[in-house]
């Protein structure tokens, strides 16, 4: 029996390829749990329109992280930590620092997605490269400054 395939599936294929399967394992186990659709025109049609509603939601996700990383890039964050002599500061700034500082400016980024490009140890100016979107990233400057 042919199916389309709804999801990714390990060993069988990628969301909309249309392979052969046993029929009892289509009607059995692939279609009821909404993981394939038997193969047919409007079946077909259904799945074009899934396809291009899916598109237009990346694109507007897309448009909104562009729009987010123009506004990051006009601001800068303060991160306030306690120093000794010669402006050493005690540990290290992390990105949950950076996350906090952004925080506190009312942007919510994941610390997962703000990378540092040297250790902080010391009191000044850093660039820190955040990532929106797998094909959407920024820098943003970064001020160490004692508490």
């Amino acid at each position: 029996m042919k199916v389309i395939l709804r999801e990714k599936i390990e060993n069988l294929g990628n969301i909309g390829d249309v392979i052969e399967v046993k029929v009892g394992y289509a009607r059995n186990f692939l279609i009821p749990k909404g993981l394939a659709l038997e193969t047919n025109p409007k079946n077909l049609r259904i799945l074009e329109q899934e396809k291009r509603m899916k598109e237009a939601a990346k694109k507007r996700e897309k448009e909104k992280t562009i729009a987010l990383a123009q506004k990051l890039k006009e601001i800068s964050c303060t991160v306030r930590v306690k120093a000794g002599e010669d402006d050493r500061i005690f540990g290290s700034v992390t990105p949950l620092d950076i996350k906090k500082a952004l925080d506190s400016q009312g942007i919510d980024i994941d610390k997962r997605n703000i990378s540092i490009e040297e250790n902080i140890k010391t009191l000044g100016i850093y660039h820190a490269l955040i990532r929106l979107h797998p094909e959407v990233e920024t820098k943003i400057k970064v001020w160490v400054v004692k508490e």
